[in-house]
């Protein structure tokens, strides 16, 4: 679900002491999104925002959630917007979510 090599590259290219504030900013602007998604009635820009949203997550190593968002871009591009199921990508981040916190949480600790 987590791509931990992804996620340490990221780490590096960024630096530990400004990591906590990328992920922060990460989660932000993905919840916007998110909020928008389970709140969507007009699905016109919706090839766009999993777009944002695969892109956001390969840079933080969530690559369950970014295959689905790739596929539901390509749906949603094809004209097909209606058929793509936003319950399930908003299920996917909420539970890459929390593996990414509790694994990422462990390693603070220790």
């Amino acid at each position: 679900m987590i791509d931990w090599a992804q996620v340490k590259k990221l780490c590096h290219e960024v630096g530990a002491e400004d990591f906590d504030e990328v992920i922060a900013l990460f989660f932000e602007e993905v919840a916007d999104v998110i909020d928008k998604l389970d709140n969507l009635t007009d699905r016109s820009s919706l090839a766009e925002d999993m777009h944002f949203l695969k892109g956001s997550a390969l840079t933080l190593g969530f690559t369950q959630m970014s295959h689905l968002c790739h596929s539901a871009e390509k749906t949603a591009a094809t004209g097909d917007a209606q058929c793509v199921d936003i319950g399930a990508v908003i299920q996917c981040y909420v539970d890459s979510k929390q593996a990414f916190m509790a694994e990422y949480l462990m390693k603070l600790a220790a």
